[in-house]
């Protein structure tokens, strides 16, 4: 004897029609999240790169959405119990081919299914242990993230390495600007000798000129 049949079984249901795309893409992205808890499966959903993944999970939140205003269902509790996709009307156009020939063109579209139901009891308690262990874990590494800062190295100490790395350079500076003035006195003193030199030269000059 058949069992329930799909667009039979028990739930709250949301659907689109005549979605542009054909019913075996989409089927493709159903398997993944029938069955699973409606988290889960926006989870899944959301990180899906196929085109058909932002359909299906409009039509999701529609479900839920639906069991929450209307069935007075809790969000949290809900699971994908049935997802499934129709044929639509296909719509044909033609291109040209060569030789006065057309090439057919199958423009499809499909009806896109999804139920969502309450869990039992059983599966229901393990989801929220799970979701506990989950929020714990985040916790605590909230906790430790947020402790890492304060064992960081104080500014006292920064300040005293840019003291102790600045003092030789004032030091280095005072020995250039004194060699400087060495060397300018040095100059001068050079000067002061030559010119003593060139007097002693001139005035021995004028004694031989007196004599002859």
């Amino acid at each position: 004897m058949a069992g329930t049949k799909t667009n039979e079984r028990p739930g709250t249901r949301a659907q689109v029609k005549n979605y542009p795309m054909s019913a075996s893409k989409a089927r493709v992205v159903l398997d993944l999240i029938r069955g699973e808890d409606v988290a889960y499966a926006r989870d899944i959903l959301a990180g899906t790169e196929r085109e058909a993944a932002d359909a299906i999970l409009k039509v999701l939140n529609s479900a839920i959405a639906n069991a929450v205003n209307n069935d007075g269902l809790q969000a949290d509790e809900l699971y994908v119990a049935a997802a499934y996709a129709d044929e639509g009307p296909t719509m044909k156009r033609f291109t040209p081919r060569a030789r006065g020939r057309a090439g057919r063109i199958r423009k499809r579209s499909c009806h896109i299914t999804v139920i969502v139901a309450r869990l039992d009891e059983d599966r229901l308690a393990i989801v929220r242990a799970a979701r506990s262990a989950q929020a714990a874990a985040n916790r605590s590494r909230r906790v430790a993230g947020s402790r890492k800062p304060a064992a960081a190295t104080p500014a006292p100490a920064a300040e005293s390495v840019i003291e102790e790395t600045t003092a030789p350079v004032i030091e280095n500076t005072t020995d250039e600007t004194v060699v400087t003035d060495e060397v300018v006195t040095d100059e001068v003193a050079t000067d002061e000798v030559a010119t003593e030199e060139n007097a002693t030269a001139e005035a021995e000059g004028e004694k031989d000129g007196e004599e002859n």
